[in-house]
């Protein structure tokens, strides 16, 4: 049997009359890197939500296992539970804090999880100190590691697209994931960029052993970078495998009838 990260069974996600997610099941393997598509509204930024536990399906089940192997049901649980789970995320629009540098962006992910509290904060104990200097290191290792060390001091608002983009990827890397969930990375950036972008993901599981979930509308992109494929229409499963195998799909085929494919997304 594969070793599962993710394990989504069966779940419905309604909003009053609305049904977002309908029946979905889907499995994402250990140090895979799986991809998301369909066209607009067919519920992947809301199967992203339900899998950081922000909304709460009201059927089914999604159990994520760490690295300490043992599964935690999602539903239920608060998303900073799911986080210190071991899940992170970036969203399809930024949510830098844009008056901070880019070094101090990623030091707040690295303390999120450090666990002082306030009182030893307060008293500055060798523990904290202690604590603060690994942080600091994290995040002069994770600025190497996305390229933007040169970048430290900059004011995470000026930077281009491409560069805030790895400082999201870093940021979430700093809370020592095991699997990344990337809501649209490539939105935004250039031709140049999009290649860039498609080495650091690339990256990040080969070196750091993170798992890759992505939603992006750049087909050209997830086709290079997904070893599988899930394909959502109107909040359902219509086709799972291979990029060859999507690419050759019917259903896929119609289901982005009437707009090329690299002009894609969910804006829900």
């Amino acid at each position: 049997m594969s070793d599962l990260i993710f394990n989504v069974d069966h779940i419905t996600l309604r909003f009053g009359g609305v049904v977002s997610l309908n029946d979905v099941t889907l499995h994402q393997n250990r140090g895979e890197i799986l991809a998301v598509i369909g066209p607009n509204g067919a519920g992947k930024t809301s199967l992203f939500n339900s899998l950081t536990g922000v909304y709460q399906p009201q059927e089914g089940s999604i159990t994520f296992t760490g690295k300490d192997a043992k599964p935690l049901s999602v539903i239920g649980k608060k998303p900073h539970r799911v986080s210190n789970a071991g899940v992170a995320r970036t969203f399809q629009a930024s949510r830098m804090f844009s008056a901070l540098t880019t070094f101090e962006n990623i030091k707040i992910g690295a303390e999120s999880h450090r666990g002082i509290g306030v009182v030893g904060a307060m008293l500055r104990s060798p523990a904290t100190r202690r604590d603060e200097r690994d942080s600091d290191e994290r995040t002069k290792a994770l600025l190497d590691f996305v390229g933007l060390r040169a970048k430290a001091n900059v004011i995470s608002s000026s930077l281009s697209y491409g560069d805030r983009r790895r400082l999201e990827i870093a940021r979430g890397l700093a809370t020592g994931p095991q699997v990344l969930l990337l809501d649209e990375p490539a939105a935004g950036t250039n031709p140049s960029e999009k290649l860039e972008l498609t080495t650091l993901i690339r990256k990040v599981r080969d070196e750091m052993g993170v798992s890759i979930l992505l939603i992006e509308h750049d087909m050209k992109l997830v086709m290079s970078l997904a070893e599988r494929l899930y394909v959502l229409n109107f909040g359902s499963v219509i086709a799972q495998g291979t990029p060859e195998e999507i690419r050759a799909n019917d259903k896929v085929i119609e289901a982005y009838l009437g707009s090329t494919a690299t002009e894609t997304g969910d804006r829900s």
